[in-house]
């Protein structure tokens, strides 16, 4: 609710009055020194008068001091606490890094000293019994870090970026880029409006009223009063459903695998148990993927009850533990309770496995071509390129005595389809596939060979025990849909294309995906 002070509609009318180039509401914000808020809301009350002003929204990007580069303004920055409490002669290191005023500025204290090095304020040099003296290298220091925040708390519409871009900027936006990564200043998108005087403008608009009240029927009041005109005609504006980027190249991918004649496998298991996810492609038990750093464990329930098929799994189990078909398996004790543990799945092919096993089952083989797109889960570390979830894209094909180059000249049949030729092979390692390969492809934006995905033939050690034929090769190969899609539209953040961090705004407005 706007305060005592705040400005009222007729002060915002007057203050807009003959302006022939529209008004920001930053600017106007600024003039009543209120808050912008309460400017808009103003604003977007005049918008029900008819033609008595013409508003447009835009946006802008600004910047402004977090809580802790408010205290930087007030107190100075950290390298320039940690310069003046080292005395002119200098210091040992380890009886500067005992100072409580030292310790008091913790971790960052540390980052400042570096910073002070960074600048040439102090340096480090070492004596003979190897002991480190911090020394001032200058007799006086600018606090420029301090100034710039201070700048920018006096003058906070200068720190858009547009104004930031200005040739005549005293804070440029390289110097606001500098104090983001330090955390010192935070980037923000703010919806500003642009207010003009319209066609009926006058400084006392006669305000007509919305709802017809009982008490206007009881006084009369309703006859002389003008009320806001209602076009019970109107059609309401509905919005249109929009794809999310990732869903239209998961589109395109499905289509390209359609087109090549592939069927799609049931993905729908989200949980999964080692058993089909680790042990059945041929993963050993103590394989670093399987600890919890890697993969989330359910809690509840910890367990399945049983693996489906008993003896296919004691196949498994003398696979790892001895091997067999020229293998001399991992030589371990295979435990059943590890592989009834269960998870959330990491990769797809855990369904793959299941549908291998499932047409082993029938006789006699036939070939076939399966593909998988869905969501996959890792223990991962959360940054710009990393998630905890994503999704996968899988191909897999059985026949009879497949070999390195066909598995070559299909990912290069899929790859063209996706727009991408001269694709480059190098040797790689996976525990259920030998030969393995990771594929590269030239990146014309990126101007540079990017990994595209991985890819192999599964191990005798896997398929044998399903039962399939001797004779009988499955080639396969998987990427992410999460890094075409960042290519595709540009994106530098996965955070901003994926979970509570995208604009749906974005996700209305992007355009159509052609691989």
């Amino acid at each position: 609710m706007p305060s005592a002070d705040s400005p009222t509609k007729t002060d915002i009318l007057k203050a807009i009055e003959g302006a022939v180039d529209p008004v920001r509401s930053l600017d106007l914000a600024e003039t009543f020194k209120c808050d912008h808020q309460v400017v808009v809301g103003i604003i977007k009350s005049l918008m029900t008068i008819p033609e008595i002003v013409d508003v447009k929204d835009v946006k802008y990007v600004s910047y402004s001091p977090t809580e802790e580069g408010n205290i930087v303004a007030q107190n100075g920055s950290f390298e320039a606490r940690i310069y003046n409490l080292i005395p002119d002669g200098g210091i040992l290191l380890p009886e500067f890094e005992k100072m409580p005023e030292v310790q008091a500025l913790g971790p960052a204290g540390k980052r400042a000293q570096g910073i002070c090095l960074k600048k040439k304020w102090i340096k480090m040099e070492k004596g003979a019994d190897k002991t480190n003296t911090l020394k001032k290298t200058v007799d006086s220091i600018v606090d420029d870090t301090a100034q710039l925040l201070q700048a920018a708390l006096a003058n906070p519409e200068a720190m858009t970026e547009e104004a930031l871009k200005a040739k005549d900027a005293k804070i440029t936006l390289k110097d606001v880029t500098a104090l983001v990564k330090r955390q010192l200043m935070k980037k923000e998108q703010v919806v500003a409006s642009l207010v003009k005087p319209g066609a009926q403008f006058t400084l006392n608009p006669k305000i007509a009223d919305s709802d017809l009240t009982p008490e206007m029927l009881k006084d009369g009041s309703w006859a002389t009063r003008e009320f806001k005109k209602f076009n019970l005609e109107a059609e309401p504006k509905l919005p249109a459903g929009a794809l999310h980027p990732l869903l239209k190249v998961r589109s395109e991918f499905r289509r390209i695998f359609l087109d090549m004649g592939f069927s799609e496998m049931p993905t729908n298991n989200y949980v999964e148990n080692s058993f089909w996810n680790f042990d059945a492609l041929f993963q050993p038990q103590q394989h670093p993927a399987r600890d919890a750093h890697d993969t989330f464990f359910m809690r509840v329930p910890s367990a399945t009850k049983k693996i489906p098929d008993e003896e296919y799994m004691l196949k498994v189990k003398e696979m790892h533990e001895k091997g067999g078909h020229g293998s001399i398996g991992y030589r371990y004790d295979w435990s059943e309770d590890e592989a009834k543990k269960n998870i959330l799945r990491t990769h797809t092919t855990a369904v793959s496995t299941r549908m291998l096993y499932q047409l082993a089952m029938e006789k006699p083989f036939r070939p076939v071509k399966y593909f998988s797109i869905d969501r996959v889960f890792r223990n991962e570390t959360l940054d710009a390129t990393h998630l905890a979830e994503f999704h996968q894209v899988e191909g897999v094909v059985a026949d009879y005595n497949l070999t390195l180059g066909h598995l070559i000249g299909i990912l290069n049949l899929f790859f063209e389809k996706l727009g991408m030729k001269d694709l480059k092979f190098k040797p790689a390692y996976n525990p259920y596939t030998e030969p393995s390969m990771e594929i590269f492809a030239y990146h014309p934006d990126l101007k540079k060979e990017v990994e595209i995905g991985n890819s192999g033939i599964f191990r005798p050690e896997m398929l044998r025990p399903m039962g399939l034929p001797e004779d009988v090769t499955v080639i396969a190969w998987g990427l992410s849909v999460e890094r075409p899609t960042m290519i595709k539209y540009g994106y530098d953040n996965i955070r901003h294309l994926f979970g509570a961090g995208v604009d749906l705004d974005l996700v209305a407005d992007n355009p159509i995906c052609r691989l």
